[in-house]
């Protein structure tokens, strides 16, 4: 099986910045281009493959020419592709939200709830998010602070730093604030409930739309586990690997390659890996792609040995066998 570069769909949100484009070489006209989802089949954003045989078909149109064997027996226990990755350019803080769960979302929007995993690329000196509430309040009175502008003071607020890793399930109340730039993996969905927005206003003018009664139903009240899962990194033939995350979804690692480290892309599961920093090679047993930082790979199922050359940081993620 061949190896795939992808090329991203592009999301304008006023709050974006542009360095995505200027730092990253992604070509897009948008005047600010704040999400590139570099591994999509929402129909909101579907990536393509760029180049080779299938160059611009999308995702969707590569599965059904080559056959779900190529996302492995994994993600074919979902009913749909699982996983959305992105990157996410937040020059303006985005407003206060919140995603619901898979039960609440599959029964009222008809599409999956979402759980992500926010890896922080780079960021402005004392940047920061919001994670959860910072003690515990009740709905009427998050109610009552919605009303007022006074949401912000009962969230908690914390720092980031190049490297952070934070894995935000569904139901926690978070935002991603001003000067942070992030890869996300998250569940397959872009089902986002709008809590407090600053009083913004969209390209009409007009205040953004509020979600604040969906928001209510599907929040958790409770301060939430802000704490890094993330492993320590391990040293590896060529480099290191450092587990970031895992859920039912998606499985993530960091992978710093220093010079050359090798991969064995088998039945279960596909490969994707995002280029964070660097540059280098992924070479498979029927071709050679290269790539440099902002790039997204997509190694099908079934790929087999994959050596990569760096050096170069790379996000890797893959669908855990079902129950992990």
């Amino acid at each position: 099986m061949k190896l795939e570069k992808l090329s991203p769909a592009f999301q304008g949100y006023l709050w974006g910045g542009t360095k995505l484009r200027d730092v990253y070489g992604k070509k897009c006209d948008l005047e600010k281009v704040a999400e590139s989802w570099e591994l999509s089949t929402h129909p909101a954003g579907e990536s393509r493959i760029d180049g080779g045989e299938y160059d611009g078909l999308t995702l969707n149109q590569y599965f059904e020419k080559l056959g779900k064997g190529v996302l492995g027996k994994n993600a074919g226990a979902f009913e749909r592709f699982p996983v959305l990755i992105k990157f996410i350019d937040a020059k303006d803080p985005l407003s206060i939200q919140v995603h619901p769960s898979d039960e609440y979302a599959l029964r009222v929007e008809h599409e999956y709830g979402k759980t992500e995993m926010w890896y922080v690329m780079d960021c402005d000196p004392g940047a920061f998010l919001y994670f959860g509430v910072n003690r515990p309040v009740t709905k009427e009175e998050f109610r009552q602070r919605i009303e007022n502008n006074t949401v912000l003071e009962v969230l908690n607020k914390v720092e980031v730093h190049p490297g952070d890793v934070f894995f935000i399930k569904s139901g926690t109340i978070h935002a991603i604030g001003a000067g942070i730039l992030i890869c996300e993996i998250q569940q397959n969905s872009n089902c986002t409930y709008r809590v407090y927005d600053y009083d913004r206003r969209g390209a009409d003018g007009k205040p953004r739309e509020l979600h604040v009664e969906k928001a209510l139903a599907v929040s958790n009240f409770q301060p939430s586990d802000t704490s890094s899962h993330a492993g320590q990194p391990e040293a590896v033939s060529g480099g290191t690997v450092q587990k970031l995350g895992t859920c039912k979804y998606f499985e993530t690692e960091k992978l710093q390659v220093e010079s050359s480290m090798e991969l064995n892309v088998g039945e279960d599961s596909f490969v994707s890996l995002i280029v964070t920093q660097g540059s280098g090679t992924a070479a498979g047993e029927e071709n050679t792609l290269s790539f440099r930082a902002g790039d997204s790979l997509f190694l099908p199922a079934g790929a087999g040995k994959v050596t990569l050359t760096g050096p170069c940081t790379l996000v890797k993620t893959v669908v855990p066998q079902s129950g992990e």
